[in-house]
């Protein structure tokens, strides 16, 4: 994308406000596609879990050039929907996607009758199946999305992760309220109930909920039947063939195509778990998923991997 086709998405950007059926307001912007140019339909980012949603604005630019209207926002208790009081937020992981990503849905979906596709990056890649909206989705890529069962992360990241976020970060959560990782340079400020449910949730990410709460979570899950894209990238930490053949299951009612990327596709030494959003891709992985999103045709049909 050129430097003008930026300045016309950032120039064109609107700030939005979207509620939530608890009274919660969620802040985000809204990237319009041009005017007078095709708009082939509305695209929501859901981010990773503690990271802000400015971080996916130039991929947002981006697809807003390709003619999208792309919508980026951030989570309760995260960036523009950060409560004045941290302490006080009793926000759950599952609330973001219950609640926060169910309402985006039901937003976008009251603009038009146009396709509704979401991008979602880590657990941004989980919380569509959790929301009771999700059946409105026509097509989705994800992007390394797991749910944290840190047996998936790989393996010379196990024990240090383990450690890290399985047992500093409840810890630190239970001394200060909620987890502090702004001030410690790991990712953003958690809400406690964000913190609590990602360090301790096993294999089985339904047994989180209440046993009463279980079934309908998964018809929720299996009632999605947009066309899945997952994306695993080799070198990524976080989300392994493993962790992403895990939450990707869930969709049982879900057309779903595996693909594992090298760095090397992509011309580089490393790409881990963030770095697809960085503005290098443009010109390789953004256009690729801009395609798909477009047409659906898989732009990796060399890459596919058992689900």
């Amino acid at each position: 994308m050129d430097r003008q086709a930026f300045r016309d998405a950032v120039a064109g950007r609107m700030d939005v406000a979207i509620p939530c059926d608890d009274g919660v307001v969620l802040g985000g912007h809204l990237w319009p596609a041009p005017e007078g140019g095709p708009v082939h339909g509305h695209v929501a980012i859901n981010p990773a879990t503690g990271v802000l949603a400015r971080y996916y604005h130039p991929y947002a630019a981006f697809l807003a050039a390709q003619g999208f209207d792309v919508l980026t926002y951030d989570y309760r208790g995260i960036g523009l929907s950060r409560p004045d009081d941290m302490r006080a937020a009793r926000y759950r992981w599952r609330d973001w996607g219950e609640r926060d990503c169910d309402a985006v849905l039901r937003w976008m979906h009251g603009r038009s009758d146009r396709p509704l596709m979401v991008v979602g990056h880590s657990i941004g890649g989980f919380l569509p199946g959790m929301a009771e909206s999700g059946r409105l989705i026509t097509r989705m890529l994800t992007m390394g999305a797991q749910y944290a069962w840190w047996w998936d992360y790989g393996l010379r990241h196990r024990l240090p992760y383990l450690l890290k976020w399985h047992v500093l970060m409840p810890a630190l959560t239970a001394r200060h309220g909620y987890f502090p990782g702004r001030r410690l340079g790991w990712l953003e400020d958690l809400p406690a109930g964000v913190a609590r449910e990602w360090a301790f949730r096993g294999p089985r990410f339904e047994r989180s909920h209440p046993r009463g709460e279980r079934a309908a979570v998964l018809a929720r899950m299996a009632a999605v039947t947009a066309p899945i894209l997952a994306v695993a990238v080799a070198d990524d930490e976080w989300g392994t063939l493993p962790a992403v053949r895990r939450a990707l299951r869930y969709y049982t009612g879900a057309d779903r195509v595996l693909v594992q990327l090298h760095p090397a596709d992509m011309g580089c030494d490393a790409v881990g778990h963030f770095s697809l959003f960085h503005k290098r891709h443009a010109q390789g992985f953004w256009r690729d998923s801009a395609a798909w999103l477009r047409g659906g045709g898989n732009p990796w049909p060399d890459r596919v991997v058992p689900g």
